[in-house]
């Protein structure tokens, strides 16, 4: 469903450790790096929309008010859920919700949820019945 999406963050050189680990873990290899902005993903092409991409840069304000923004990001398996949950944890995020199944959404949904160093909440999920 999503194409692009962009975040801000207060110190891209605290946040891209943090940014690196959980993407690495997802498989999303990080495509831009600068002082201002973070890329992870495949941008789309003419006829080729098959993408998502994000953008990590660096805020312009003093003000960061990271609530109510969630963010979520298909995941592979569910031992990638764990790897995304454990990186992240490793990396100076803070968990807001440990891998598991959460089946109040369906009997599949196995979603682990993070706080970024900035606050920012982002989930990995998978939504298969059973890794293959």
């Amino acid at each position: 469903m999503l194409d692009h999406v962009s975040i801000t963050v207060a110190d891209i050189a605290r946040a891209a450790p943090f940014w690196d680990a959980v993407m690495a873990a997802l498989g999303i290899a990080c495509v831009a790096r600068s002082d201002d902005q973070l890329g992870y993903g495949t941008r789309n092409r003419p006829g080729d929309d098959a993408y998502s991409y994000l953008s990590v840069f660096r805020s312009r304000g003093a003000d960061l008010v990271a609530d109510n923004r969630h963010w979520c990001f298909r995941a592979p398996s569910r031992q990638a859920v764990e790897a995304f949950h454990a990186a992240g944890l490793a990396q100076g995020g803070r968990c807001d919700g440990p891998p598991g199944l959460r089946a109040d959404y369906h009997p599949g949904y196995y979603a682990a949820f993070l706080r970024d160093p900035d606050g920012n909440r982002i989930e990995a999920v998978c939504h298969r019945l059973a890794d293959s």
